[in-house]
């Protein structure tokens, strides 16, 4: 079985040294989480995470989830009494408000927890990552009576919530969906309709689930426009708010997919189902967006955690594995063979993995930093740069976390050669879990066209404009110092590119849109590799600071200063790469006919 271990010194030095977390402690709930709590509290999680997820993880891949004749859902058995734990542990509440039964602690705090149980179990965090994207979505849209009723229940994980956006014959594009609400006398609706590829729709984990759903009030407009938001329970509340009758929703058939066995992923069929409006009229797919937003950035996390866990244990067999000798002659001449950590293409497999996990835990941190203080900041300002930023970046989160994670998977497998294409070592598994991570919650290249068409000119490309002075100041004040000048030169011609690359959007997508379809995957994946390089300088500079002055772990910090070094070098050259490609136009790209495919 895989092992696991929680890289908590990884992710103090992230958000102690690197983005100075104790610098907000005068905001809403970081008061309640100094740097002293906060390490208890990721202590915690992490041993949630190896003792009590990590050993479910691969049971739930090889039982999977049955449905009965009855349409009810049963999960791998180890899940339950896991799922029991994370619930008293009150970890779903941990950045929820306390007026509903929350602890009101920073986002910030939840994305590194989640990253431990994820990479512990995806599947099974997959229940309650669900239901923390339908909390956000109540708590911004729904009713007064509708937050007391289900939010509290929900934030204690009593009940669960599930996302129900695709049909059979539409997925992105939500303006053909036909499910229909048809208006009832008491004020609620009568939702029929069928959902697929829908996570958690059916379990016995909770004992009520909640399903916010997508759906046309009868005689609304065509398209997306007249998309309404409905919430859909599977026992309709009884009079003490807590479970009534059985609702007329259920599941047809579970999915059978490549990968995350242990999740719930079903076809839901409603029939005639009773829901409640949440938010206005037509207004649903503005409403789903909170929810898919947070699960966006919950999906960033996915592509991280399953990276981290498949690089430690590439790792591991690394230095354990005996094959062959040194290029340089024997490392350990009284064995027989050298651990195939020696080679020079395993450590390139090991640290393009290291590198990318490293930085990306900072970008992700840093983006559920902007969370926090676009909701908690003191002045209008700050609340606004932050929500500014993170908007640019969710997309950015979402798309290269991901695509990397898999890359990433991919590599740690190669370590194991024909030992892990086998199902015995348990990294097939995180191959195919990683995989679903680029697709769900928006296809990675939704993303990049979500942050191409959309983001970089909002509010006339006030967020991009604010990111180009940050890193181009960050790199301006290392320009003249002599441990810093490597790692700000190339991180200074990385961002050179990335302003090529946006001016040469301006001049070529608006007269030719083609050209911002082919450029968009380039484009997302160049403001990554800026953005990954932006956070290694920010550790690098911090990591010389502390060799400086003698204070802590000088292993640890000399590791950063190596490691940084290795993205600069090896990894950020990409975006000359990416540049060149974008710059060739979509000429090439569209120019044969459907037929010639």
């Amino acid at each position: 079985m895989p092992n696991y271990s929680a890289p908590v010194r990884e992710t103090m030095f992230v958000l102690n040294e690197v983005l100075s977390y104790d610098s907000f402690a005068s905001l809403a709930g970081f008061s309640e989480a100094p740097p002293d709590v906060l390490e208890t509290i990721l202590a915690e999680g992490a041993r949630l995470a190896e003792d009590v997820f990590l050993p479910t993880n691969r049971v739930g891949d090889l039982e999977g989830c049955v449905r009965a004749e009855d349409g009810s859902v049963t999960t791998p058995k180890a899940f339950r009494e896991a799922y029991a734990r994370y619930r008293e542990g009150g970890w779903m509440g941990l950045a929820q408000p306390q007026e509903f039964g929350g602890q009101g602690l920073p986002y910030c705090v939840h994305a590194a927890v989640g990253e431990y149980l994820v990479a512990a179990n995806m599947a099974l965090m997959m229940y309650p990552g669900l239901t923390l994207g339908a909390i956000s979505a109540i708590l911004l849209h729904g009713t007064e009576e509708q937050k007391r009723t289900y939010l509290p229940r929900m934030i204690d994980g009593a009940w669960t919530g599930t996302m129900n956006l695709t049909e059979p014959h539409c997925g992105t594009d939500l303006g053909l969906l036909r499910t229909r609400a048809l208006p009832r006398p008491d004020g609620s609706y009568a939702i029929s309709g069928q959902k697929i590829f829908i996570s958690a729709g059916e379990h016995d984990l909770s004992e009520n689930i909640v399903h916010l759903l997508l759906a046309r009030i009868e005689g609304a407009p065509a398209g997306t426009k007249g998309i309404s938001l409905f919430l859909v329970p599977k026992f309709l509340p009884g009079p003490d708010g807590g479970l009534g009758k059985r609702n007329a929703v259920s599941c047809g058939s579970i999915e059978h997919k490549m990968g995350i066995h242990g999740n719930a992923t079903c076809v839901m069929n409603y029939d005639g189902a009773i829901g409640w409006l949440l938010g206005e009229p037509n207004a649903g797919l503005k409403a789903m967006f909170t929810m898919m937003n947070e699960a966006r950035l919950g999906v960033g996390v996915q592509g991280l955690a399953v990276s981290e866990i498949a690089y430690q244990n590439a790792a591991a067999y690394a230095r354990e594995r005996l094959q062959g000798r040194a290029l340089t002659g024997p490392s350990e001449p009284d064995k027989p063979a050298d651990p195939i950590i020696v080679h020079p293409d395993v450590r390139r497999n090991l640290m393009t993995v290291k590198a990318l996990n490293e930085a990306g835990r900072a970008m992700l941190l840093w983006t559920a930093l902007q969370a926090d203080l676009a909701h908690r900041a003191t002045s209008d300002d700050e609340r606004l740069a932050a929500d500014d930023l993170l908007g640019l970046l969710t997309p950015v989160v979402k798309g290269v976390l991901t695509d990397r994670g898999f890359d990433n998977a991919v590599m740690a497998q190669q370590v194991f050669g024909g030992h892990g294409y086998i199902e015995e070592n348990g990294m097939s598994q995180f191959v195919r879990d990683a995989r679903i991570t680029m697709i769900y919650e928006g296809a990675n290249g939704i993303q990049a066209l979500d942050l191409v068409g959309r983001k970089l000119a909002l509010n006339g490309g006030r967020a991009l404009q604010a990111y180009f002075q940050e890193v181009g100041a960050f790199c301006e004040a290392g320009r003249n110092d002599e441990n810093m000048a490597p790692y700000t030169k190339a991180l200074k011609k990385g961002l050179n590119d990335l302003q090529a690359a946006t001016m040469w959007l301006m001049q070529n997508a608006i007269t030719k849109p083609d050209n911002a379809g082919a450029a968009a995957t380039d484009y997302m994946h160049l403001f990554g590799l800026v953005t990954l390089g932006y956070m290694w300088g920010r550790m690098v500079r911090v990591a010389h600071d502390r060799l400086a002055s003698g204070t802590g772990d000088t292993a640890f910090y000399e590791g950063k200063v190596v490691t940084g070094r290795f993205f600069m070098e090896r990894i950020m050259p990409e975006t000359s790469m990416r540049l060149a490609r974008m710059s060739a136009g979509a000429d090439t790209l569209m120019a044969l006919p459907a037929e010639a495919f």
